[in-house]
C-alpha cells in the first residue's frame, strides 16, 4: 500500500511539473507573440512615419522643380518673344539633336575652320529619341556633310537673355589674320553673334547605329549639333565666289617648323599605356601626328602672339602669363600675384589639350614651334588659365 502511495506521489508530482513547465511555455509563447505584435507596430509606425517623411520631401521637390519649370518657361517665352515697338519678333524653339565627342577637349586648340587639320576626328552621338536610326540612311553616299551647331562654351552667352538695349554684343571683332584689327562681326564666323549658331563642313567617316563618325572637325568637345545637311559640290562650291584679299592670307597663321622634343616619344608611350585604349586614334604615332597637325597652325590668340618680349610677366597657378591678358585672375585686393622679370617668346608655355592629354609647348619669335612633353588628366590646366582662349573664325 505505502509502494503505491509514493508512486502516485511521484507521479502527481511529474504532471505538477509538467503542468507549470506548460504554463510557462504558453506564457513564454504568449509573451514572444505580444512582444512580435508590438514590434511588427512598431516598425510599422516606423515605416509609415518614413514613408510619411519621404513623400513631404518628394511634394517638396516637385513643387519646387514645377516652380523652377514655370520660371523657365516665362524666361523662355519673355525671351523668345520679346515686344519691340512696332512689332513683335517670333523666335522658333530648337533641340540639339545630337552630341559631339570630338578629340579637342578645350577651345584652345580647335581649328579656326574645318578640314586644315585631316587627322582631327569626332564622332556626332544623335539622341535616339528624336533621331531613328533610319534618319540617317544613305548618308554614307556622300563624302562631306554640312552641320549647324551651337557655341556652348562662349562667354557671353547671358547677354542673349537681355534686352537689346542692353545686350552690349558688339558689331565688330577682332580677326586672327589680321593681327587682331577689327571688321564686322557678319564678315567673319566669329563665334560671338547676336545668335551663337555655327556652320562647318566634316568629311563623312563612317554611320553606326546612332553615331557619325567624322574627320577634319573643327568642333570641340560637347558640341550641341543642330542639323545636319549633305555637302552638294554642284551647288555649294560657287568656283566664281569672291572673298576679301585678307581671308586668302594664310601664311600669316601659319608657323615655320613643329619640333617634338627627344624624349616626347616615349612620354606619350608612357601616358598612351594608361589611357590610349579609350582614344579615337590607333596608335601614339598616329596621335602625334594629329599633334603636328594642329600645331602647324599658331593657335595662340591674338594678345597672346601680339606680346613683346619684354612684357611684364606673372605667375598664375605656376604658368608664365603676360600682364596684357585679361584681368579676371587678379586677386581679390587687385594685386597681380607674384610678378617676376620679362620672359622670352620661348619662355612661355602654352598648353594644348586633345582627348585626355595635355601637350605642353614653346614658340618662338619666329614661329618654330617646339613640343615640350605630355601629361595625363591631373595636369590639364583650367579652362580659366590665360593659354586656353576664344577660338575665333575668320
Amino acid at each position: 500500500m505505502a509502494s503505491n502511495t509514493s508512486g502516485n506521489s511521484k507521479f502527481g508530482f511529474a504532471v505538477a511539473v509538467s503542468l507549470a513547465l506548460a504554463a510557462v511555455s504558453a506564457s513564454a509563447a504568449a509573451i514572444s507573440v505580444y512582444l512580435g505584435k508590438r514590434k511588427s507596430r512598431e516598425m510599422e509606425s516606423r515605416v509609415r512615419e518614413l514613408e510619411a517623411s519621404l513623400k513631404s520631401s518628394s511634394d517638396k521637390c516637385a513643387a519646387e522643380r514645377q516652380g523652377r519649370i514655370r520660371a523657365q518657361q516665362a524666361l523662355r517665352k519673355a525671351v523668345a518673344q520679346p515686344q519691340l515697338e512696332n512689332s513683335e519678333v517670333t523666335s522658333y524653339p530648337m533641340r540639339p539633336i545630337g552630341i559631339v565627342k570630338s578629340c579637342f577637349s578645350t577651345r584652345n586648340g580647335t581649328p579656326r575652320q574645318p578640314l586644315i587639320v585631316p587627322l582631327a576626328r569626332a564622332s556626332l552621338v544623335f539622341d535616339a529619341s528624336r533621331v531613328p536610326p533610319a534618319s540617317l540612311e544613305h548618308l554614307e553616299g556622300y563624302s562631306h556633310c554640312w552641320i549647324i551647331y551651337v557655341f556652348h562654351l562662349n562667354t557671353d552667352l547671358e547677354k542673349l537673355w537681355k534686352e537689346t538695349s542692353r545686350s552690349k554684343f558688339k558689331a565688330k571683332v577682332r580677326v586672327p589674320r589680321l593681327k587682331g584689327e577689327k571688321v564686322g562681326v557678319f564678315a567673319t564666323r566669329s563665334p560671338h553673334r547676336p545668335c551663337p549658331i555655327g556652320l562647318t563642313v566634316a568629311k563623312v567617316e563612317a554611320i553606326k547605329g546612332n553615331t557619325l563618325s567624322l574627320s577634319g572637325v573643327d568642333l570641340v568637345d560637347g558640341t550641341p549639333v543642330l542639323d545636319i545637311k549633305p555637302y552638294l559640290p554642284y551647288c555649294d562650291s560657287l568656283p566664281g565666289a569672291r572673298v576679301p584679299s585678307w581671308v586668302m592670307v594664310d601664311s600669316s597663321l601659319a608657323v615655320a617648323s613643329v619640333n617634338f622634343s627627344g624624349h616626347f616619344s616615349s612620354t606619350l608611350a608612357d601616358c598612351w599605356a594608361v589611357v590610349g585604349r579609350s582614344s579615337m586614334y590607333a596608335s601614339p604615332e598616329e596621335f602625334q601626328k594629329l599633334i603636328e597637325e594642329v600645331l602647324s597652325w599658331d593657335i595662340r590668340s591674338v594678345s597672346q602672339r601680339n606680346r613683346t618680349h619684354d612684357s611684364p610677366v606673372r605667375e598664375i597657378n605656376g604658368k608664365a602669363s603676360d600682364m596684357t591678358s585679361d584681368l579676371d585672375d587678379l586677386h581679390e585686393d587687385g594685386s597681380d600675384g607674384h610678378e617676376k622679370a620679362p620672359l622670352h617668346s620661348t619662355d612661355i608655355v602654352y598648353h594644348l589639350v586633345l582627348e585626355r592629354f595635355d601637350v605642353s609647348y614653346r614658340i618662338d619669335s619666329s614661329g618654330n614651334v617646339f613640343v615640350d612633353k605630355v601629361t595625363l588628366p591631373s595636369d590639364i590646366p583650367d579652362d580659366n588659365n590665360e593659354n586656353i582662349t576664344n577660338r575665333y573664325k575668320e
